[in-house]
């Protein structure tokens, strides 16, 4: 069977060290194709992928659109929704980075798109597949904690210095700020665990001097059945809190520090190496109990690798895209709610 040819758009972190490594450990995709203007990430690409075509101009990407079986958009996000209604219209499948888009409309219309040309169309929330979110969920869905009552979720740094990157100098309308950056992760698993918000609250705040973004953010849902989810996302904190904290009617669950999958993929490993992927060490597992006896639970291990053999499998065997994108235009929703709760200081409905 001829692998699946894959064009990556876009070979910066996201393009180079999430996207490409995943899909070139699975058996049944290749990576065919990168477009970067860029010559050192074009070298960087050739010398990963031999054989692999680097193209300079997108546009190029779609003078011979039946040499490719799937688009991958790995750029900055305001290009996200343009790129991707592209290569919809040139009759090919799309994996789009998160954020999905910048606004809701963008996002019906890109589903609206893929529906009518009977697309597959799907958004990369690999943070479904952390070991640790694994292992809440498996809790939650297990009735291991009783009746949850409260979900917090950090993702935080320590960052004094910006980079001075399109992130932290752009504006709203390019999707730039901590918000967007690590919002979309946060939100994505809350939805997951407990579905549909009823009402939103957020706090933004630039706090480094030369920066024009939000760089620390709270954002509180309140969902339909009743949870609350407490999410902190920040490039400020000096010390960092717990990863998940989850409180329940008859238990808690604590677990501090991330997923080792990204480190990895930055460090060069390839899921494909042979050796275990993605494991927790014991040191790091998180505890489940009351106190003052909590007791360690085994982490699930990490599997970003089961994002594109899910997606191999929907355009193959016409099995479901591994993310729906109506999944991420919720979270989108939740975002642009979150962000007029941040402008009038008001709880606001998504």
């Amino acid at each position: 069977m001829s692998r699946l040819q894959v064009a990556i758009v876009g070979y910066g972190l996201a393009g180079s060290v999430f996207h490409a490594p995943l899909i070139a450990a699975d058996p049944r995709m290749r990576v065919s194709t990168v477009v970067t203007a860029s010559a050192e990430r074009a070298r960087q690409a050739r010398a990963a992928y031999p054989g692999v075509r680097v193209l300079a101009d997108v546009e190029e990407l779609f003078t011979r659109p039946t040499e490719i079986d799937l688009v991958v958009i790995a750029t900055p996000n305001a290009a996200h929704a343009p790129l991707a209604a592209r290569a919809l219209a040139a009759g090919l499948p799309v994996v789009v980075d998160k954020p999905f888009t910048v606004t809701v409309a963008e996002a019906e219309d890109l589903i609206e798109r893929a529906e009518r040309a009977d697309l597959a169309l799907s958004v990369f929330q690999n943070r479904r597949w952390d070991g640790d979110f694994r292992t809440v969920r498996a809790l939650v869905d297990g009735g291991r904690l009783g009746t949850v009552a409260r979900f917090e979720s950090r993702f935080e740094r320590w960052r004094p210095v910006p980079k001075g990157s399109w992130r932290e100098l752009g504006g709203s309308a390019e999707g730039a700020g901590i918000l967007f950056d690590l919002g979309p992760h946060l939100i994505d698993q809350a939805l997951t665990l407990f579905g549909p918000v009823r009402s939103v609250y957020c706090e933004l705040d630039a706090r480094r001097a030369g920066i024009s973004s939000d760089d620390d953010a709270f954002v509180a849902l309140t969902h339909t059945c009743g949870v609350r989810s407490h999410l902190w996302m920040s490039a400020v904190t000096p010390r960092l809190g717990p990863r998940f904290r989850v409180l329940g009617s008859t238990a808690g669950y604590v677990c501090h520090g991330l997923d080792p999958q990204e480190d990895e993929l930055r460090a060069g490993r390839r899921p494909d190496d042979g050796k275990p992927w993605g494991a927790i060490a014991s040191e790091r597992w998180g505890t489940l109990g009351t106190e003052p006896d909590p007791t360690p639970v085994p982490s699930l291990p990490g599997d970003y690798p089961a994002f594109y053999a899910a997606m191999a499998d929907a355009l193959l065997d016409g099995a479901p895209v591994p993310v729906d994108p109506r999944d991420a235009l919720a979270g989108l929703s939740v975002l642009s709610a979150a962000l007029r709760s941040a402008e009038s200081g008001a709880v606001v409905c998504p």
